[in-house]
Order: structure tokens, then C-alpha cells, then sequence
């Protein structure tokens, strides 16, 4: 089978690899659509570990399976989840399965980005979501991406009515304000350095985008009837973009670290400027738990959430070096999705 095996952002190359072998309790999937994801063009983070195949955001198709598999059978529609958790631990049982050490371990064989993917025993048990009849494949890959954002939304106490602003408006940013929209926030601004992903945040549900050059708290002030933003999502690394929105949170508010930082990145906090007499929280939230995955799902087989609006390219296995090079410039894209039996 042809997969696409990771070296840089700039050296993506079609290699061709076996198909996997199904064992006791594994699952074959036919990938139809995967998504390309932010975290996969960090390359300090991805470059350490190359080569490899990366994709996680799957939907496919089951094409055989092993004994004992009761979760599916040959011929579902499906997405699924690469890290599955393994519910018994202290991190499990205390409410955070997204950061078990089985979680952390867990994964595809040998990635979304490949014609054919392997799920783990594990993963079959607890990680397959059938996908509804109104649901498209394409539609499918936005099952994990939005469990994130549901995740993250739900850690920070989002509540309806609360004002909102979003800084960064990617596709994490996009999705953060088209689920916050959903679930009955107040005002949302957006910002963003590209005036093509502003016009995106609009068109997905923000009331104002703002280019991040133009941004300051008091102009929010302004916007929001003299408060700053209750709630504020970091859906960017740049230590510009984290400065903005601390600078931008109202007291009693809670400030969402979603996107990771560049690397070795660090900021410098004032306690009596961000914490002191204000009550502000700081939380973070990584990947999403099955409940999450499932209300991914529900919300986009409603349509609450349109996410097949936010594909801007769709492109072959052989074309991913170029979905990579969109993916990493950031600039004329929302999504890409790859699709690698074509």
C-alpha cells in the first residue's frame, strides 16, 4: 500500500509499505479521508521523530476484522479515535482520561495518511464511531478535531451568554467559534494576522474579526459594552497572540491555553496584574475522550456545526506535499483534507 512518510514540512514522500496484518481483536480501515491537523506541521515537535506517518483524523471504511471484534464489522462507515485511554488509571478515574499514559501510547498503524491504517485491540474497543448516514467521510475527519474543542470549551466552564474571543482563527479557531456559537455564547471577536482567515471566522460565527495588528482590550471594551472577553481561547503559539489575549480577559474570566506554543516558548506573568483582586483562571485542554467524540458526532450529523463548509482543499495521497506546505504557511487555507484512494 502507498503511504506518506513524514521527514519535514518540505519532504513528504509516497513510499510504499505492506499492508497490516489483522490480529485478534484489530480492525483494517480503508482511509477515505484524513485530515491534515496543526499539531501535524510542528516540525520542532514531528522532525525529532521522522520518519513517520502522520494522520489522525480518519474516517474510513472497515475492510476486515479480527476475532472477537464485536465494536464493527466489515463494511462500516466509521471515525475513530488514534489515543483511546485506558479507564482504570489515577488520571481516568479522577476525570482527565486525555492525559493517561495509555492515551499518550496508543495509536494508528502506521498513520491516517496511508490507504490502509491498522486500529490496536485497544482503539477497537473503545475507540470506533459508526458514522451516520448524513454524515460524510469528509465530514467525519472533523470528529477529533471538534472533540478538542468541545474539550476545551467544557474545561474552561463555557457558559451561554458568556462573551467570547478567539485569538487565532485556524481551523482550531474557526471550530472553537462555530462550537461556541452552538452551545449559546454571548459576543464573539476573532482575531487573526490574515484577512482571509478573519473573513472565515465571520462567516463561521463571529461577530467581529479584528486583525491582530489593529487589536487592543480597549477596542474590545468597546465592542463588548465596556467589558473585556469572559471567556478567551488561545488557538495560537505566538507569544504576541497569548500577550493579546491575557491582556484581554475580564475579571472572573477564564483565559484557554488550546494551541500549543512554539518550542521553548515561555511567558512572564505579573500575580498581581493577572491573578490578584481579579479571580482570572488559566486552564488547558488536550485531545478529547469518547464522550466528546460523540458529541462531535451528533453535533455535526445536526448540522450545528458546518464543517464541510470549512474544507478549502481536497487532494490525493500524491498531492499531500502540497496540502503540508498550506497547512504550514497558514494563510489561503482552512482545512485540507487528504484523500489517500484517490
Amino acid at each position: 500500500m502507498r503511504v506518506a512518510m513524514y521527514y519535514s514540512n518540505d519532504d513528504v514522500r509516497i513510499e510504499k509499505m505492506p499492508v497490516p496484518k489483522v490480529g485478534p481483536g484489530q480492525v483494517l480501515v480503508k482511509v477515505v479521508a484524513s485530515g491534515i491537523c496543526g499539531s501535524d506541521v510542528m516540525e520542532w515537535y514531528r522532525k525529532k521523530r521522522a520518519p513517520l506517518v502522520l494522520g489522525h483524523e480518519i474516517a474510513g471504511e472497515v475492510v476486515e476484522v479480527g476475532e472477537g471484534v464485536k465494536t464493527c464489522k466489515v463494511g462500516d462507515r466509521i471515525s475513530a479515535s488514534h489515543h483511546v485511554p485506558c479507564n482504570i488509571c489515577h488520571y481516568c478515574t479522577t476525570g482527565h482520561k486525555t492525559v493517561c499514559d495509555t492515551l499518550r501510547s496508543t495509536n494508528f498503524e502506521p498513520g491516517g495518511f496511508a490507504e490502509h491504517l491498522l486500529m490496536p485491540a485497544l482503539n477497537v474497543d473503545r475507540g470506533i464511531y459508526p458514522l451516520p448516514d448524513e454524515v460524510s467521510y469528509e465530514e467525519g475527519t472533523f470528529t477529533e478535531p471538534l472533540a478538542c474543542v468541545l474539550r476545551g470549551q467544557r474545561m474552561a466552564w463555557l457558559k451561554p451568554g458568556q462573551s467570547v474571543l478567539v485569538v487565532g482563527s485556524g481551523i482550531s479557531g474557526i471550530l472553537q467559534i462555530a462550537a461556541a456559537r452552538a452551545q449559546g455564547a454571548g459576543r464573539i471577536v476573532a482575531t487573526d494576522v490574515s484577512e482571509y482567515r478573519l473573513e472565515a471566522a465571520k462567516k463561521f460565527g463571529a461577530d467581529e474579526a479584528i486583525h491582530s495588528k489593529d487589536f487592543t482590550p480597549e477596542l474590545l471594551k468597546e465592542l463588548n459594552g465596556g467589558l473585556l472577553a469572559d471567556q478567551v481561547f488561545l488557538c495560537t503559539g505566538a507569544d504576541a497572540g497569548i500577550d493579546q489575549g491575557l491582556r484581554s480577559v475580564e475579571r472572573g474570566g477564564t483565559v484557554l491555553f488550546f494551541a500549543a506554543a512554539r518550542e521553548n516558548s515561555g511567558i512572564a506573568l505579573s500575580i498581581n496584574e493577572i491573578f490578584w483582586r481579579r479571580e482570572i483562571t488559566l486552564t488547558s485542554s488536550y485531545a478529547g475522550n469518547r464522550a466528546d467524540h460523540l458529541q462531535a458526532l451528533a453535533l455535526i450529523r445536526a448540522g450545528q456545526i458546518p464543517v464541510k463548509d470549512m474544507i478549502t482543499h481536497r487532494l490525493p495521497l500524491d498531492r499531500i506535499g502540497e496540502g503540508f506546505r498550506l497547512t504550514a504557511k497558514a494563510d489561503k487555507s482552512i482545512k485540507v483534507v487528504i484523500e489517500p484512494n484517490k
